[in-house]
C-alpha cells in the first residue's frame, strides 16, 4: 500500500540552506524552494513560521525562536526532551540563524544508549553546534560515521530529516565537498510537485500493515489480502520485525505489532513462521520494567508501544508472563485524567484507543479511557488531536474504536456521522496530519488516515447486530417484518 510523504517545510528549509551554501548548481530547486518555504510564512505552527521566516533571513529574532522551543518541549515525552531541545538550536543554526552563544554553550547531546537513527542525529546535532560554538569541526570518528551514512541516490534509512542535518554537518569539513554535493543532489530527486521535500521518502510498510489490518477486518477479497500478506514476508527483517518502510533496517515495535495482528486474523497457520519471528523480535527489546520500547533493547519504554505490544501477544494466548508486567506499566503510565504521556502521534487518541484494546473489558484502565474520550467529543459529533481541539478525521477514527465497545450508541454514532461526512466521492477521507517524525513534527500520508477510518467502521460494524422491526399495522398493505441493523 503506496502513498507518498507529503512535503514538509523543516526538510524544505534545511534542502534550501544547503543550496545557498553549495552555489548555483541547483538554481531551479532554489526557486520551488523558496516558493514552497513562502507559503508557511504566516504558519500557525509556531515551528513552521519560524523556520521559513529564519531561512528566508526575514526571522523575529530569538523570541519566536524560543516560543517555537517551548511550544516543542510540551508535546514530547518526558525522556527525550533535552535532546529535542537542543536538536531544535541545531536546526536554526543549520538554517542560518545568528548564533546565541548563551543557547548553544556546552550543548551536546549524550549518544550512548542510542538506537542508531537518533545516534547519527545526535552526532550530527553535535558537530553543528560544536562549530557554531567555536569548538571547531566534527572530529574524525564523528565524520566517518556520518559519512557512511552517504551513498549516492540512497537516502539512508528512508529518512530525509536525518539525511540533510547529516549534510549540514558535513559541509565544512575538508574533503567532503563530493560527498555534500553528491548527498544534496540525492534529497532533491524527491522534491515534490509543490517544490518542497517530504521528511521521509515514503511510509509504505507501515502503510501496509495498518491498511491490511483494517482491509481484513472489512472483508476484503482473501487474495487481495494473501497478496497484502506475501509482501510483508517478503520484506520481514531477519531479525524477525519490521520497520516503516522497506528500504530501513531497523525494525520497529510500531510495524511489527500491526503485522503481527494482520497475519494472525488473515491466516494463523499460513503465516506461522512469520508471527513467531516476529514475536521474538518483540520479545527482544522488552524493557526490565515490563514495558516496550519504539526501537531496540535498552531504550526507554512507552506506553502506546507496550498497548501495541499487548495486542500482538495477545493473539496468541500463551504469553500471560509477559502481559501482565506490560499491563502494570501501562497503569503506571495512565495519568490521573486517564490519558497517557504524548507518543508518535499529535492525537492523544492514537495512544488511548490502543490501551483500550489492550485493556478491555474489565481492566479498570479501559473503563477510564472510555470515560475521557465521550467527555471530549465535540459538539459536531467528531474529536480533535487535544480537548476542545477542533475535530477532525483521524482522531475521530481513533476515539470511534474505543466508542464503539461502549454500551451507549450515542456518540459512536454522532462520531460515525462526522466520519461520513469527511469522505470525497473517492472514498477517502479528509483530514489534518497526524504522526509524528521525529517528534513533535508531524508529516502526512493521506491513506493513514483512509486505513485507520476503514479499521474503525470495522469495529463499528462488528458491533451492529441484524433486528427485526415489527412495523404497526395501516403502515403498510400488510402488517409484515422488515430487516434493519442496529447497534
Amino acid at each position: 500500500m503506496r502513498d507518498a510523504c507529503r512535503s514538509r517545510v523543516l526538510e524544505t528549509a534545511l534542502a534550501l540552506a544547503l543550496v545557498k551554501r553549495c552555489g548555483s548548481d541547483f538554481h531551479d530547486a532554489r526557486d520551488r524552494l523558496v516558493r514552497h518555504v513562502e507559503r508557511h510564512l504566516g504558519s500557525a505552527s509556531l515551528m513552521d513560521a519560524a523556520v521559513a521566516a529564519t531561512v528566508l533571513g526575514r526571522s523575529t529574532g530569538h523570541p519566536a525562536r524560543h516560543r517555537a522551543l517551548d511550544d516543542i518541549i510540551s508535546r514530547v515525552p518526558d525522556f527525550t526532551g533535552p535532546r529535542k531541545r537542543v536538536l531544535v538550536h541545531a536546526i536554526f543554526t543549520m538554517l542560518g540563524a545568528a548564533t546565541d552563544q548563551a543557547d548553544i554553550a556546552g550543548q551536546a547531546v549524550d549518544v550512548s544508549a542510542l538506537h542508531p537513527w537518533a545516534e547519527v542525529q545526535a552526532v550530527a546535532v553535535n558537530a553543528i553546534l560544536g562549530r557554531a560554538a567555536g569548538r571547531g569541526r566534527a572530529g574524525r570518528d564523528a565524520v566517518t560515521l556520518l559519512a557512511a551514512t552517504q551513498r549516492p541516490g540512497t537516502v539512508w534509512e528512508g529518512n530525509l530529516f536525518i539525511h540533510l542535518s547529516v549534510l549540514h554537518a558535513l559541509v565544512d569539513v575538508p574533503g567532503m565537498e563530493s560527498v555534500v554535493g553528491a548527498g544534496l543532489s540525492t534529497a532533491l530527486r524527491h522534491q515534490r510537485e509543490d517544490g518542497g521535500l517530504p521528511f521521509v521518502t515514503d511510509t509504505d510498510t507501515w502503510s501496509t500493515v495498518v491498511a491490511g489490518l483494517a482491509l481484513c477486518g472489512a472483508g476484503a477479497p482473501r487474495e487481495v489480502l494473501h497478496r497484502i500478506a506475501r509482501h510483508l514476508v517478503n520484506v520481514q527483517h531477519v531479525n524477525g520485525g519490521w520497520s516503516y518502510t522497506d528500504q530501513a533496517a531497523l525494525s520497529d515495535t510500531d510495524c511489527t505489532t500491526v503485522a503481527v495482528e494482520f497475519l494472525h486474523q488473515l491466516d494463523p497457520a499460513t503465516y506461522r513462521d512469520s508471527i513467531e519471528r516476529a514475536l521474538d523480535a518483540l520479545i527482544a527489546v522488552r524493557g526490565v520494567d515490563g514495558g516496550f520500547p519504539t526501537y531496540g533493547a535498552g531504550t526507554p519504554s512507552e506506553a502506546c508501544m507496550t498497548a501495541a505490544a499487548i495486542n500482538a501477544l495477545d493473539t496468541q494466548g500463551r504469553h500471560r508472563h509477559l502481559i501482565r508486567p506490560a499491563l502494570r506499566f501501562l497503569a503506571d503510565r495512565q495519568l490521573p485524567d486517564g490519558s497517557f504521556p504524548p507518543g508518535w502521534s499529535s492525537s492523544r487518541l492514537h495512544t488511548l484507543f490502543r490501551a483500550y484494546l489492550a485493556t478491555r473489558p474489565h481492566h479498570p484502565m479501559s473503563g477510564r479511557i472510555a470515560g475521557l474520550v465521550r467527555n471530549t467529543q465535540n459538539a459536531d459529533g467528531g474529536f480533535g488531536q487535544q480537548t476542545r481541539a477542533p475535530s477532525d478525521a483521524i482522531s475521530t477514527a481513533y476515539a470511534l474504536i474505543v466508542l464503539s465497545g461502549q454500551p451507549d450508541p450515542v456518540p459512536a454514532a454522532r462520531a460515525t456521522g462526522y466520519l461520513l461526512a469527511q469522505q470525497r466521492a473517492d472514498g477517502s477521507i479528509i483530514s489534518v496530519p497526524d504522526m509524528l517524525g521525529p517528534r513533535p513534527f508531524p508529516y502526512h500520508v493521506p491513506v493513514l488516515t483512509d486505513a485507520f477510518t476503514l479499521l474503525a467502521l470495522d469495529h463499528l460494524t462488528h458491533r451492529i447486530r441484524p433486528s427485526r422491526v415489527v412495523l404497526p399495522a395501516g403502515r403498510e398493505s400488510s402488517a409484515r417484518s422488515t430487516e434493519r441493523t442496529s447497534p
